[in-house]
């Protein structure tokens, strides 16, 4: 009753459930000793798992276009698969793995993240386990964790490098997104909800770039279907160079079954010339987003780049590209 009257009296998008886990696990941060078996002798929580899957589905009959999200921390399997099915109804699960895995990456020095490289691929190893997203939320930019810009190494031009470079990387991963309020400005403090946000930060460049290059990523994911259209299908997504850790470079492709888009991530402070990716189709491929060129003209391909005839990454065609230091690319195969 509660859950509708949000969203049918207030109109709400959508509820997300907080702390599944607690819910699912009798013995959730109980010692030993201190909690009840279920009937079958088990520790799940049986009264619970009834209870979200009615939940659930009650919202998807009175509420079709509502969503519901869980925060669930563990490997529970089916939370997002259909009550039917067996699963608990849920539409999507937070991504915690993804965000802590790619934040503890991230506040590495660059020098030694070729020793953390994995913590930047290997959520693609359960990505299609369920329906997921990404989500930089209000949990990690508060109780002395840090704001998103302070979480990154290095000067302040660094760091800013090194969120917008992440910020390129996070659109063009498969998941939906979530940007807690005050990450598209860059906030160099902590969230508190008893302040307004830093809007006074915008009439500094570096601050103004960001919010420029969110709602850049924005208008690109709404217009390209490739980005999103199949993030909860294996075929919308391929590596291409999974294995750089030297110079920690990853670059995929997302694809809707019809459009290209190739993404190449540089996590290092160096700029790198002559970057051979291999790609699937030949032609041109448009540059549409460079995080180096945020607040000024950056470095980059000139907008676009061409393919040549020689085989890398598995494909017989390849980019020869310029990639900027601490960036983020996006190239969209525009035809021959």
């Amino acid at each position: 009753a509660s859950a509708l009257h949000w969203l049918q009296r207030f109109h709400i998008d959508g509820l997300r459930v907080d702390a599944v886990a607690s819910m699912l696990y009798r013995h959730y941060s109980r010692r030993p000793g201190g909690w009840i078996p279920n009937r079958h002798g088990g520790r799940e929580n049986l009264e619970a798992v009834d209870f979200l899957r009615t939940l659930n589905q009650a919202v998807r009959d009175e509420v079709p276009d509502a969503m519901m999200i869980a925060e669930e921390s563990t490997a529970w399997p089916g939370v997002t698969a259909p009550v039917a099915d067996g699963g608990l109804g849920f539409h999507y699960k937070w991504n915690m793995g993804w965000m802590h895995d790619t934040l503890r990456y991230l506040a590495e020095d660059p020098v030694h993240r070729k020793h953390h490289h994995g913590e930047l691929t290997f959520s693609m190893v359960y990505a299609y386990a369920e329906r997921y997203v990404l989500p930089l939320s209000h949990d990690e930019v508060v109780h002395g964790k840090g704001s998103l810009l302070r979480k990154m190494p290095g000067d302040d031009s660094a760091r800013f490098a090194n969120l917008r470079a992440y910020l390129g990387y996070m659109w063009a991963h498969p998941g939906k997104k979530l940007l807690f309020m005050g990450g598209e400005l860059a906030q160099p403090g902590e969230w508190n909800h008893d302040a307004p946000l830093d809007w006074n930060l915008l009439d500094d460049p570096r601050h103004r770039g960001v919010q420029r290059l969110v709602g850049d990523l924005n208008h690109l994911y709404r217009a390209q279907p490739a980005l999103h259209a199949r993030d909860a299908d294996p075929a919308g997504f391929a590596w291409v160079v999974l294995d750089d850790a030297d110079n920690s470079v990853v670059a995929f492709l997302r694809t809707d079954g019809a459009a290209q888009l190739l993404a190449v991530c540089n996590f290092t402070p160096v700029a790198r010339g002559g970057y051979r990716v291999g790609v699937p189709l030949a032609g041109r491929w448009d540059e549409v987003l460079n995080t180096d060129a945020a607040v000024d003209a950056g470095i980059g391909n000139l907008g676009q780049a061409r393919t040549r005839p020689e085989a890398a990454h598995g494909h017989a065609q390849s980019l020869l590209l310029t990639l900027p230091p601490l960036s983020t690319l996006y190239f969209l195969r525009q035809g021959e």
